[in-house]
């Protein structure tokens, strides 16, 4: 029964977000994104509305820094990707190189920090849930993307 209401409501909440979001900008898409995730994820964790009060502030806050690094490895990806093709001399992909290295090893260091963040707030077993959700969510929206919304692997 507590499950039925946590949904019905999540589902109300994530309408509500949509709505806003709507009435706001018809192609941000990042917004509705981000209120279906935090539907997604609450469920997926099975989060208590007192833990829920706690924990999504300091997600909220430290998701811009993670968002942050992604991009920084995403570019680096991306300028290495575009040095090969372009036969770029040997020194410049080797500097490309310890770039996206690098920019891989700071992401990875957020998300040890963000972790032991997490941790303070919520049961390990809830955090495991949230990497673990997270992941879910993605696969999910990139079966999205290629037109299989119901198969899983």
């Amino acid at each position: 029964m507590k499950k039925t209401f946590m949904i019905s409501a999540l589902m109300l909440l994530c309408a509500g977000f949509s709505a806003v979001a709507g009435c706001r900008c018809d192609g941000d898409w990042k917004e509705k994104m981000m209120s279906e995730k935090v539907a997604f994820l609450t469920v997926e964790m099975d989060i208590t509305p007192e833990e829920a009060q706690v924990f999504w502030p300091v997600y909220n806050k430290v998701n811009g820094e993670r968002d942050a690094a992604m991009h920084e490895v995403f570019s680096a990806f991306k300028a290495l990707e575009d040095a090969l093709e372009a036969g770029k001399p040997e020194k410049e992909i080797s500097e490309l190189l310890d770039k996206y290295l690098k920019a891989q090893e700071k992401q990875r260091e957020i998300d040890r920090k963000v972790t032991q963040q997490y941790k303070a707030v919520l049961p390990v077993e809830k955090v495991a849930k949230l990497y673990v959700g997270e992941e879910k969510f993605r696969r999910q929206h990139i079966r999205k993307l290629h037109g299989k919304p119901g198969e899983k692997k």
